[in-house]
């Protein structure tokens, strides 16, 4: 005969799929969201693709920043990539399930290469800027390609090991009174709400972890970015000026903008915030800064300008 705890045990475990709300019920805003959404989509692919085939054909553009750069180009297309298709199907499809286990390798794939990977360039791209601005001399000896695949190397270990982390604490979770998930995506913190086992020791380790990490990299933005416009501002001319601007101001935007909405999700577990508010700080983390980061890493560079119209030309 079974006892209590094994059949609330048995009946913890029966929830194996759940339902997304999706970013709205309303029938008359489906189809303007998903035609917004899919043009979002396709620009953010195209230009992040043409981004890496411009780097990757340009032999003046083979140097670590362009590389970190590609690198950040892959990292958007795959968060884009795993998010928004689904988005989109979830628009118009009659049911809008996931299985516990699509969930769970959602979830790996989305905070592998947009989480901490992502944290980690942005914080390797404010280093390279640093040695280049404040140590021109010494950068081709400081920035070697050895350092630079180390760099790009530690980040995605950096990202493996740390959503291994958070996978592992995933399995203890159990569901058994809800299985509607408030968001568009497989994302951690709306399973805590509706989990049947305590996430406390989860979120504990969201909060230390993601947010040393997130905490370390900022750190390192901030210092090198500061550095850089000591550096350029010692100059003391109006040229210098506007090229500290030109150099720190769209990096530091895109950086504020990204770990802006990390912040929000993430580093505060606790908040009483309603579930709209969580979706749409997810949406321009998932969504928005995919598309906006060609444009204010790329279309502001005269390299990549230079680089583009020239291959424009070859082709015409």
């Amino acid at each position: 005969m079974q006892s209590i705890n094994d059949m609330e045990t048995k009946n913890a475990t029966e929830l194996t799929e759940f339902i997304f709300t999706g970013l709205t019920h309303q029938p008359k805003w489906q189809v303007p969201l998903f035609l917004l959404f899919l043009i979002i989509y396709l620009i953010t692919i195209m230009g992040n693709l043409s981004l890496i085939t411009l780097l990757c054909n340009d032999p003046q553009l083979h140097i670590p920043r362009y590389l970190f750069l590609g690198n950040l180009a892959l990292v958007d297309i795959w968060l884009s990539s795993t998010v928004t298709p689904k988005m989109l199907l979830n628009f118009f499809a009659m049911s809008k399930m996931i299985s516990f286990s699509e969930c769970k390798i959602h979830f790996f794939s989305f905070v592998i290469f947009s989480g901490t990977t992502e944290c980690f360039l942005l914080a390797t791209m404010s280093y390279d800027r640093y040695v280049a601005i404040c140590n021109p001399l010494l950068y081709p000896a400081i920035m070697t390609n050895r350092l630079c695949m180390r760099m790009l190397i530690s980040s995605l270990t950096g990202g493996l090991l740390h959503t291994l982390l958070h996978a592992c604490f995933l399995f203890r979770l159990t569901f058994c009174n809800s299985n509607i998930i408030h968001q568009f995506y497989c994302d951690i913190m709306p399973l805590f709400k509706i989990s049947c086992t305590d996430p406390s020791v989860n979120v504990l380790m969201i909060f230390i972890f993601s947010g040393s990490i997130q905490v370390f990299t900022i750190l390192i933005i901030l210092v090198s970015y500061t550095l850089v416009l000591f550096t350029i501002l010692r100059k003391k001319s109006a040229q210098g000026i506007r090229k500290a601007f030109s150099t720190c101001g769209a990096h530091l935007l895109s950086v504020s903008l990204y770990y802006g909405s990390l912040l929000f999700m993430y580093v505060r577990p606790g908040s009483t915030r309603a579930d709209d508010r969580d979706m749409m700080d997810s949406l321009f983390y998932t969504v928005i800064i995919p598309f906006l980061n060609p444009i204010i890493y790329s279309l502001r560079n005269k390299k990549v300008k230079n680089s583009l119209t020239k291959m424009l030309k070859r082709n015409i």
